[in-house]
């Protein structure tokens, strides 16, 4: 059967989405494409990102998906609203920072943010901080390459631990107490960020929300599954798939064989 839900996301990261969407959703049918060949997002240009996102929701739709989830801080932020605009049939649930409910739990009135380069210095985090920090200190730091050492499998490697002290240290040092993981591919190494944040810091990441969003979206759309219907979650990626499988394993994820899409060379991207 066709999928319902398509879920996309530059690499591994979004599959933490996808996992809190198939628990909040378990009727649902998804695909989830990771476009591990152009990882990482946060390194490219808007265009760049806008373009990909373009086509991976075209390939969705084809698929028989009704609804898309861009499970991707970076790509919500580029192609979000273009997307809306070019398919204005279809509902997107799209990500943000979580500096909303950061702002609202703090008590030292200084929140982290950790997030990639292009989300660090994009329009999308710069608005969701005007709107909500309430005279909250923001601190964002961008993390370069950090969601590929993570695609690569990497989540709690030296060279790992040393790129985040070096981020996080500083954010303590000027008193943060809630700290917010503003890319998907962030909560693999969830662990390893709390061990340097410590236990008086809060980490806040957004899967639980998004997959309460998404129901609620369909719920209004009257796109939702039928009671009882069998869900399940289908895997397709531009990378390696055998990387990709290791990564399902430690989410706990059933998902079968994942399977390769393939990049043409017009800009297209093919699911076999």
């Amino acid at each position: 059967m066709d999928p319902r839900i398509g879920i996309f996301d530059s690499g591994i990261g979004g599959l933490n989405i996808a996992a809190a969407i198939r628990q909040a959703l378990p009727s649902e049918r998804l695909l989830y494409f990771g476009d591990n060949a152009h990882v990482p997002y946060g390194e490219r240009t808007a265009e760049e990102i806008l373009a990909f996102s373009t086509a991976i929701t075209t390939a969705l739709l084809n698929k028989g998906c009704r609804a898309i989830v861009i499970a991707c801080n970076t790509a919500s932020s580029a192609a979000l609203v273009p997307l809306r605009e070019r398919f204005p049939e279809v509902p997107f649930v799209g990500m943000e920072p979580a500096v909303k409910p950061a702002a609202e739990h703090t008590r030292s009135g200084v929140v982290g943010v950790l997030a990639t380069r292009a989300t660090v210095e994009g329009r999308a985090l710069a608005d969701v901080v005007e709107r909500f920090s309430q005279g909250v200190e923001v601190i964002r730091q961008a993390c370069p390459d950090l969601a590929q050492r993570i695609d690569a499998g990497d989540f709690d490697g030296p060279e790992t631990e040393a790129l985040l002290r070096g981020w996080i240290e500083p954010m303590l040092a000027r008193n943060i107490d809630t700290l917010v993981l503003g890319c998907t591919h962030y909560p693999l190494v969830r662990p390893l960020i709390e061990k340097i944040a410590g236990p008086d810091v809060r980490v806040i990441e957004p899967s639980e929300a998004i997959a309460r969003r998404l129901a609620q979206v369909m719920e209004e759309r009257g796109l939702s599954a039928s009671p009882g219907a069998t869900g399940g979650l289908t895997c397709f990626t531009s990378g390696d798939p055998h990387v990709f499988s290791k990564v399902l394993e430690r989410l706990g994820l059933s998902a079968g064989d994942v399977r390769q899409a393939t990049w043409d060379r017009d800009g297209s991207l093919r699911f076999p």
